[in-house]
């Protein structure tokens, strides 16, 4: 297996172990919020007015916190795949009150993250069925806006499928 520069040190029932994450899973961890980015700074204008190309939102007071708040919800989400090949999602930190320094079962993160994933690997399908079934009609935006929203919400497709590698990748290494 091949070692990052982190290693995991987790302590157990059996004392101290020692884990290594994979370097192609700590890379994978830096794509998954660098692959939803684009969507979120795409949505940002929308809320603001601007269709980028396309309809525009209904005017309204909270379309502009909405939609701030979901890119920012958005790249959290996305943020937490860090947690699949860090020590804070195999022990709890040393500065979390009365739980510090816990192991962390490894279903709390296998079971959220496996769900995370096959909720957005089913939504790219989804999406990827519009695309090819419904064409230009799924996508009311002039050509070239086109070209672009089809390329931002093609790359938030990969979420899905990288953070269920991630969480395989997670879970191989916490079983042994």
């Amino acid at each position: 297996m091949i070692k990052t520069k982190h290693q995991h040190l987790g302590s157990d029932t059996t004392g101290l172990v020692q884990r290594s994450v994979p370097a192609w899973a700590e890379r994978v961890a830096h794509a998954i919020p660098l692959v939803v980015l684009p969507v979120g700074i795409w949505r940002l204008p929308i809320g603001f007015g601007y269709g980028m190309g396309g309809e525009t939102m209904p005017a309204a007071w909270f379309n502009a916190p909405y939609v701030i708040g979901l890119t920012v919800l958005t790249e959290l989400l996305a943020l937490l795949s860090f947690g699949l090949v860090r020590p804070w999602g195999e022990v709890v930190p040393h500065w979390v009150p009365k739980l510090g320094g816990r192991r962390i079962p490894p279903a709390a993160a296998i079971v959220p993250a496996t769900l995370g994933g096959l909720f957005f690997t089913g939504l790219g399908i989804h999406w990827l069925y519009e695309a090819a079934t419904v064409g230009r009609a799924a996508w009311p935006y002039d050509e070239g806006w086109n070209v672009l929203a089809m390329a931002m919400s093609g790359l938030m497709n990969l979420w899905g499928p990288l953070l269920l590698v991630l969480t395989y990748a997670y879970y191989r290494r916490r079983r042994a």
